[in-house]
């Protein structure tokens, strides 16, 4: 604890007040009934290729939010608040009574091959993006794709690589706290698992709803975005070498069962994008990345390696499905309280046998977080889930104070209180009080509650004030990115298997080679 309070302490308060933050926002848009629509991307949202704030993930049927980086965490969520506003106004009037799902779980779900696929166009990098999409499909299901959270993006000037790392393997760690204190998704509607095996138990009384009795985050556990092909990668987070190195080696070395999908059916139309354990950079699925803002074009792998690393993504947040973006403002101050404990705490290199036990702790939390004296492996030895939490969050007390003195007022503190509660009154986790709601007012039905959530939430956001102003600036912005989508594909002159074979070569992974000239 000394060392961590001596790099606080050499921390100036401009630097603490310098922390960028941005958030991705993931959400199905679902019909009144509760079933997953299956209507094209709403024209009036403009293109989701080129638009800078509202675009789709996996599905057509799945939008993805996007805000810019705030110097605050009331600045960012304000964004998302207003990209909600706009998206819903948007939608009504096209998609009439369609609504966000406000849940982690998808919503109803029809069979798996007709779950829409996100279409971005006809150009060749509109095209690579709904190809790799078909791929994860082949790879791991729709239904899995269909899963949505929150990604929260985060920087603190002046960290270098090695920095970011020794955070990140922190964040490996320590990211139960995160799925403990977050989690809202213990409970899924039963089409999401049909014909698959899984431990879930229904629940009582209700109609095709299954759960975990003590579980937090079903999306962070072995249904949700998980891969045994990738478990095999075992990726190192010790330096940006040994990380890189890692996923160079996955999107370049052949993998024996994908090789039997094949890059294209025998119709001629694309499987995927390539054969490899990861067909793009993104594939890599993880609790946290490093990340970069690349150049058009540029593979991510090679901005990594040629500039280093610039923000770090948390991938591990839940929908909150009681606030109406998805995330409360005293959640995003704790996230940034938890980054900065990883960032300053002692940070020892990683071992495979340490990763795989994280795996397992994750695993754990996920489906039995809230099950009194969860035991987590804690190197050679095993500590109570709360034991540990507990402590973590004592280490966190100077963290809260030193930001509040760099921001004015007490906020982190008071966001730090309330979650070191939450550790002893487990009934009032988000994972419970899913539960509870489900079972006190919707017949323990988990499409009911969240279609209800998702109908209320609807009404708040269309409710609040929305000027001329900004009807006019998202409508600019729409018709801008349809333009530019029209621009990208009118300059297209590569075929597209050409493209494809330029962009997924090895050589594109690599920084620039450094000629030295002889002395």
């Amino acid at each position: 604890m000394t060392a961590l309070h001596d790099r606080l302490r050499a921390l100036p308060l401009a630097r603490l007040a310098g922390i960028r933050r941005g958030i991705e926002k993931e959400s199905l848009r679902a019909l009144p009934g509760g079933g997953l629509a299956l209507t094209p991307h709403p024209a009036a949202l403009g293109s989701a290729l080129t638009h800078p704030h509202i675009t789709t993930d996996y599905s057509e049927s799945q939008l993805e939010l996007i805000t810019g980086v705030h110097p605050t965490v009331d600045a960012a969520l304000a964004e998302l608040t207003e990209i909600h506003q706009a998206t819903y106004r948007a939608m009504g009037t096209e998609s009439g009574d369609e609504q966000l799902w406000v849940g982690s779980m998808p919503c109803g779900l029809p069979t798996d091959e007709t779950i829409p696929l996100g279409r971005y166009g006809s150009s060749n990098v509109g095209r690579a993006k709904s190809v790799y999409r078909m791929g994860l499909g082949h790879r791991y299901g729709r239904r899995m794709q269909t899963i949505s959270g929150i990604h929260y993006n985060w920087s603190l000037p002046g960290l270098d690589n090695d920095q970011h790392f020794a955070l990140i393997r922190n964040f490996r760690r320590h990211a139960f706290v995160l799925l403990y204190l977050f989690g809202a998704s213990p409970a899924v509607c039963g089409s999401f698992v049909a014909g698959r095996d899984h431990q879930l138990l229904p629940v009582p009384g209700s109609h095709g709803t299954l759960h975990m009795p003590h579980g937090t985050t079903l999306r962070m556990g072995r249904l949700g975005y998980q891969s045994e092909a990738q478990a095999s990668l075992n990726v190192s987070c010790n330096s940006l070498e040994s990380y890189a190195n890692s996923l160079h080696e996955a999107l370049t070395k052949p993998y024996p069962a994908y090789e039997k999908v094949g890059i294209r059916n025998p119709g001629g139309d694309y499987n995927q994008l390539a054969t490899t354990l990861l067909q793009i950079e993104n594939e890599f699925y993880g609790l946290i990345r490093p990340k970069r803002v690349i150049f058009p074009g540029e593979r991510p792998l090679h901005a990594l390696r040629e500039r280093g690393v610039e923000y770090i993504e948390v991938r591990c947040m839940d929908l909150d499905p009681f606030e109406p973006v998805g995330i409360a403002t005293p959640t995003m101050r704790f996230i940034d309280i938890f980054l900065l404990h990883c960032l300053l705490a002692d940070s020892p290199p990683d071992t495979p046998a340490e990763v795989a036990a994280l795996g397992r702790n994750q695993h754990r939390v996920a489906a039995r977080g809230r099950e009194p004296g969860l035991l987590l492996e804690q190197g050679e030895h095993t500590i109570t889930l709360t034991d540990w939490a507990r402590h973590l969050l004592d280490e966190c007390v100077p963290i809260a104070e030193a930001l509040d003195a760099a921001q004015g007022g007490e906020a982190n503190a008071a966001a730090l209180a309330a979650a070191r509660a939450l550790v002893d009154t487990p009934e009032r986790l988000p994972s419970a009080r899913v539960l509870a709601a489900m079972q006190q007012d919707f017949n323990g039905s988990y499409v009911q509650f969240i279609r209800a959530q998702s109908a209320a939430t609807r009404s708040h956001l269309l409710g609040l004030p929305w000027s001329d102003a900004q009807a006019a600036r998202y409508a600019a912005m729409a018709l801008d990115s349809l333009a530019e989508q029209q621009r990208i594909e009118a300059a297209d002159t590569m075929p597209f298997e050409q493209y494809r074979q330029a962009y997924l070569s090895p050589e594109r992974l690599q920084p620039k080679r450094v000629v030295v000239a002889p002395a």
